[in-house]
């Protein structure tokens, strides 16, 4: 796990790293394109280092600006502070970009052949009238008619134009630099909001445990204060009973301490379970509460969440049992093939019975109907039906997809 978390922090650096990658490696891969289908003799390095030292200063800005400048924007959500510092650090990038230009070094560089510019001579006007450039001297203009000189070279012999500071090629860099700090920005807002989804649902995650958990212990300790007032009635009624119950009662607790904090445990130890509470209810009532259960004595591999369907039947013993009237119980499990468990629960209701149940809602109902939609959602079905003599519940639950 520590592995994974660092792997996943360093996603961000990795595309970082291969984008100057192939930035850098794109002029060489030019040039070996070129002239493999003959358009160049061959790489130019000379050409590709001074790409390259373009592409420092680029790399330069590129750092400052993810590990000193994003953040601002991406976690302290500092606009006004990001946009004047980000502008500050373009100007001084494009500043010392221009300052460092090939005709902005000093005098103008020399042929390719490395001999200097020559300066030609300005030709004289009687040469000129020999080769017949020039009219004869009377057909010249008088002086003070023509044109007055500027100072200016003539257009035909006009010089170099000087290098501008910011030219037209200055501004596609700017552009360039400002879109490749803006992709720095897109993609580190891409994965802050990967990191923060992450962390939501991991979040999400304990809080399901959590609630889980609290629901659970909400269940448990009920359960045991109605199992333990059962051994104490049986003490004073049948003490070998009451001996059995212990028994019982140790299995039980067992499950519960061993099995119940699983997030799932077999479908056969949940119904062994079951029907180790069903002893221990029998032996403390009557013949005249009839208490049926139809359990399958051979399960498929079926995961169930612990705890869940012993509400159902805590519930019906306690609000669907009287001791001054007949009573009964029904329960009944299956499962399909396509590994959906069946589980219905009736139980008869009595005047006083029902008057506590609409009033307190059922013994753990709404909890385990919470449960039900934190681990299954709506894949399940629950049908709760109350009649004036009935209290039924039917539920289906599809184990395999849990």
């Amino acid at each position: 796990m520590p592995m994974k978390l660092r792997l996943r922090d360093q996603k961000e650096n990795i595309v970082y790293l291969l984008l100057w990658l192939v930035l850098f490696l794109a002029p060489v891969i030019n040039m070996l394109v070129g002239s493999y289908i003959g358009n160049r003799t061959g790489v130019d390095w000379h050409e590709v280092l001074h790409l390259w030292q373009t592409y420092l200063v680029y790399f330069i800005i590129f750092l400052i600006h993810n590990f000193l400048l994003a953040p601002i924007l991406v976690y302290q959500n500092r606009r006004g502070r990001y946009l004047v510092t980000t502008l500050c650090l373009v100007a001084v990038g494009m500043f010392y970009h221009c300052m460092n230009k090939p005709g902005m070094k000093g005098p103008r560089p020399q042929d390719r052949d490395g001999a200097p510019p020559v300066e030609l001579a300005e030709p004289r006007p009687a040469d000129m009238q020999q080769r017949g450039e020039l009219p004869p001297p009377d057909q010249l203009a008088p002086p003070d008619r023509q044109a007055p000189h500027d100072g200016q070279r003539p257009a035909g012999r006009r010089g170099p134009k000087p290098e501008l500071l910011f030219g037209p090629g200055d501004m596609v860099n700017s552009i360039f630099l400002i879109l490749l700090l803006g992709m720095n920005i897109g993609v580190k807002l891409y994965f802050k909001s990967d990191r923060d989804k992450k962390e939501l649902q991991e979040l999400q995650r304990k809080n399901l445990e959590n609630q889980l958990e609290y629901l659970k212990y909400q269940v448990n300790p009920h359960f045991f204060m109605n199992t333990l007032n059962n051994i104490h009635a049986l003490v004073d009624i049948d003490p070998e009973k009451a001996k059995t119950s212990i028994v019982d009662l140790s299995k039980l607790m067992r499950y519960v301490l061993y099995e119940g904090a699983n997030a799932t445990v077999p479908l056969s130890r949940d119904l062994d379970f079951l029907r180790n509470y069903l002893k221990l209810m029998q032996l403390r009532y009557t013949d005249r509460v009839s208490i049926k259960a139809d359990l399958p004595t051979t399960t498929p591999d079926l995961q169930i969440p612990p705890m869940l369907l012993i509400t159902f039947v805590e519930n019906a013993f306690k609000h669907g049992v009287s001791y001054k009237l007949p009573s009964f119980i029904d329960l009944s499990i299956s499962t399909t093939d396509e590994g959906t468990l069946l589980f219905s629960c009736r139980n008869s209701k009595h005047t006083d019975q029902g008057s506590r149940l609409r009033k307190e809602g059922g013994v753990g109902l709404t909890n385990v109907q919470r449960r039900l939609d934190l681990i299954f959602g709506d894949r399940y079905t629950l049908d709760v039906s109350d009649e004036a003599d009935t209290y039924s519940v039917s539920l289906r639950l599809p184990l395999k997809q849990i």
